[in-house]
């Protein structure tokens, strides 16, 4: 098991968060750098928000994408229209490449769905040149998620289960302050930079916030997959009374920060 990210469709996975990782690729792609002329590994690429966004941001010589989930991988090869971008299916854990094959590896919202996070930093840092850039970034969501907070929040307080999914949710490896320093650390990275970048989530409605998770996409999807109807009931109607906090239901905006690291291959 490489992923503990489930997804049943990239529709769902859309409209859960692919949207919002188009809107942090551009801060992360800013923060690990990229020049023209590079070959860049997207590790985890989903849907593609990462791997597009790098082929808009600079004349690279290639872009190789890989994703565990056959799902991301058959969506992200339909949307490719760019000859410089190979996507495969792989494990970032055993990466499929050859030491030394590129100028960096970059994994968007990626290792803290990697049960061997420390083993996927090692193996990008393995398939990166000397002198090269290993980065990634992952939602902090003890502190950060205020929206996806709400939901767990609300559901802790329904039931044991929902307790144990909010003590979950808000411990995934590479969250906390400092974490993904370590680990880079710890797999021989120097010149480390550890960031908070932050975006919006902007919900038109609770509908728009509620239906990829009431349709089991995500950790969050998983969990109200396996409540009875009537406890999937009852747990819509406190998220949604949390939701609309005592006001008409309508647009809903979260401030959402995630962590952010960089290193040199020595």
């Amino acid at each position: 098991m490489t992923s503990e990210f489930n997804v049943h469709n990239a529709a769902g996975y859309e409209q859960l968060m692919g949207r919002w990782s188009r809107k942090l690729a551009p801060l992360f792609i800013d923060f690990a750098g990229v020049a023209d002329g590079e070959k860049i590994l997207d590790v985890g690429c989903g849907t593609g928000s990462l791997t597009f966004a790098l082929a808009r941001t600079a004349d690279l010589s290639e872009i190789a994408a890989i994703d565990y989930s056959p799902v991301f991988v058959e969506e992200a090869i339909r949307r490719n229209t760019d000859p410089r971008i190979k996507i495969r299916q792989a494990d970032a854990c055993a990466l499929p490449f050859e030491d030394g094959t590129f100028d960096r590896a970059l994994a968007l919202l990626v290792l803290h769905f990697v049960p061997e996070a420390g083993k996927a930093v090692a193996e990008m840092r393995r398939v990166v040149r000397s002198g090269g850039v290993v980065a990634a970034v992952v939602w902090d969501h003890l502190g950060g998620m205020p929206g996806m907070r709400m939901m767990v929040d609300t559901v802790a307080a329904l039931s044991e289960a929902g307790r144990q999914l909010r003590a979950r949710y808000c411990f995934q490896p590479m969250m906390q302050p400092g974490e993904m320093k370590r680990t880079f650390v710890e797999q021989g990275l120097v010149d480390i930079t550890e960031v908070e970048l932050m975006i919006r989530m902007d919900y038109f409605s609770f509908d728009d916030y509620w239906a990829p998770i009431a349709a089991g996409e995500g950790p969050l999807g998983k969990y109200v997959a396996t409540l009875d109807a009537a406890e999937r009931a009852r747990t819509s109607a406190a998220v949604r009374d949390a939701y609309e906090a005592g006001r008409p239901d309508g647009p809903r905006s979260f401030a959402n920060v995630a962590w952010a690291c960089r290193g040199i291959v020595p």
